[in-house]
């Protein structure tokens, strides 16, 4: 069957954007802390948002002043990572409602996470020609041991969720941050509290068992775990060592990192005999508007027995 010339034209245009398809370039996406930094901008009142400045990093922070006739200090908010500060796992809440009772709030927005940080290095590539590669081969076989009977298979531990490379990447941008939250909490003068939740909680428990040169007047955990089995296993003992004193609030029905944690880290604080410690079970799930009641009366009470 003869194609009519007009045919062959359409054809002919139907491959060329097909090729044109085919040879796009890749366009990266828009990063995360980008489309969050976007809503917060476009959605919240302009005057609780404020941008703070990490070394070259511009991130948004968000400050609610104290309601109270006499201000009792700031809490520094730190949601999950990968979560905004306006989560509805009790952080939002405690944002607005910590003003009623005499604080003031400063709320972070989190950084991205790097799937691949750049320490991580590659094994470099090979430039011995063919001729060397095949003589050192034949000098190997002639050098090599007789083979040895296969052995039988024995069980391995599972490797930890996330790697100790990614950790410490988002670590060292967690804590830039958070020391540039720190400095702008210091304006305000009075008591310095820390509401950290999920792993960015793990993280800046390590961060304060290193006794950093900031201080805080108190630690107060939500659900605090760490995404890599060997890392979580140790920050049980680790939470018993930092200099603040700390509240570690838990759900029922949280994290099960954390609830297989809570025995051990109990242990752990009657070693060090760590006498701030406190650790409170909350039930139901984070996002119950039941249970964030009741976290802000733990949070309020703890903080009352302080100062």
């Amino acid at each position: 069957m003869k194609l009519k010339p007009a045919h062959c034209l359409v054809y002919a245009a139907c491959f060329a954007l097909m090729g044109n398809v085919n040879a796009a370039d890749f366009i990266k996406p828009t990063p995360w802390s980008s489309l969050v930094t976007n809503d917060i901008q476009r959605f919240l009142p302009s005057d609780e948002v404020r941008t703070l400045l990490a070394g070259e990093d511009e991130f948004i922070s968000l400050y609610r002043q104290s309601m109270a006739a006499s201000q009792r200090g700031i809490v520094l908010i730190i949601p999950d990572w990968q979560h905004v500060p306006t989560n509805n796992a009790g952080i939002n809440f405690l944002r607005k409602q910590l003003n009623e009772i005499g604080y003031a709030t400063l709320a972070m927005t989190m950084p991205d996470i790097d799937w691949h940080p750049a320490d991580i290095t590659m094994p470099e590539p090979i430039e011995n020609s063919e001729t060397e590669s095949t003589t050192q081969n034949d000098q190997q076989a002639d050098s090599a041991p007789p083979a040895k009977t296969q052995q039988a298979p024995h069980f391995v531990t599972g490797e930890p969720n996330i790697s100790e490379a990614v950790l410490d990447d988002y670590k060292l941008k967690l804590i830039a941050r958070f020391n540039a939250l720190y400095n702008s909490a210091m304006d305000e003068g009075g008591n310095i509290i820390v509401v950290a939740q999920g792993a960015s909680a793990g993280l800046l428990i390590e961060h304060y068992a290193s006794f950093p040169n900031n201080e805080l007047n108190a630690f107060i955990s939500l659900g605090s775990y760490l995404p890599n089995s060997i890392r979580n296993q140790h920050l049980n003992a680790t939470l018993s060592t930092i200099s603040p004193p700390l509240l570690d609030i838990f759900y029922s029905e949280g994290n099960p990192d954390t609830l297989q944690s809570v025995k051990d880290r109990k242990r752990w604080v009657r070693k060090h005999a760590k006498y701030d410690y406190r650790q409170r079970e909350l039930f139901g799930l984070p996002s119950e508007p039941e249970q964030h009641e009741r976290l802000l009366k733990e949070i309020d009470g703890f903080l009352r027995r302080l100062f």
